[in-house]
């Protein structure tokens, strides 16, 4: 592909802002505002959006251009389906983590309270999967770390359906705070049962609020055909 190195770096960037919320479900990405953003020829960006598209990130519609994609119920599972095989895998073999990555994991859980404690929701959530990402590490392996970059990004997506963020990140901190203390505490297999339930609940949690979004639009598209 043209260009590869640039267009990775565009990715990455991309990528992260859709991790921390800055791109949301929808928002139009234009190659040409977005070549003289990066200081990147529109090849470059169209090469990105192009893995981006490929990494579920991006949807594209002819003569439209790309936009960030809004989730379904069915990607949602998927995901999810993902999340319980690698990172409670990864705490199952937390017997083997350094003291590093042991810290790296209490420091990601320090910093999703104190955005807590600063209110400040949208870092709470980036912080939370920046927990995550820090469990997944206990796997000790690089490509499990790449593949869990684009899942991260995708897990925001899935966040921009539920209305009360407040609400709905609130409930996530102490639970990761007890699994964070639990895998610190070589209590494996109780990390990874709160685990499992932690992913059940969220995933519960999020198709619910898909469900209750579509049919808001479906309620809002009848009453309007009405008028």
């Amino acid at each position: 592909m043209r260009n590869l190195p640039a267009a990775e770096a565009v990715v990455m960037s991309l990528r992260q802002h859709i991790t921390e919320g800055v791109l949301t479900p929808g928002t139009r990405l234009v190659d040409a505002a977005m070549a003289e953003e990066y200081g990147v020829s529109r090849n470059t960006v169209r090469d990105a959006l192009r893995l981006l598209q490929y990494e579920g990130l991006l949807s594209s519609v002819r003569n439209a251009g790309y936009s960030v994609r809004t989730l379904s119920a069915a990607d949602v599972r998927d995901i999810y389906a993902a999340r319980r095989v690698i990172e409670v895998g990864a705490v199952q073999r937390s017997a083997s983590a350094t003291d590093e990555q042991l810290e790296r994991i209490a420091d990601a859980v320090s910093l999703t309270e104190r955005y807590l404690r600063d209110g400040d929701w949208s870092k709470v959530g980036t912080a939370s999967l920046g927990f995550h990402r820090t469990v997944v590490e206990l796997a000790a392996s690089p490509r499990l770390n790449r593949f869990f970059a684009t899942v991260a990004a995708q897990l925001r997506l899935a966040f921009a359906v539920i209305p009360d963020e407040r609400t709905f990140q609130l409930q996530w901190v102490s639970r990761d705070r007890t699994i964070c203390d639990l895998i610190l505490a070589g209590a494996r297999q109780q990390a990874a049962e709160a685990l499992d339930v932690y992913l059940s609940d969220s995933e519960t949690q999020i198709i619910d609020g898909l469900r209750a979004a579509g049919f808001t639009r479906e309620q809002t598209d009848r009453d309007e055909r009405s008028a």
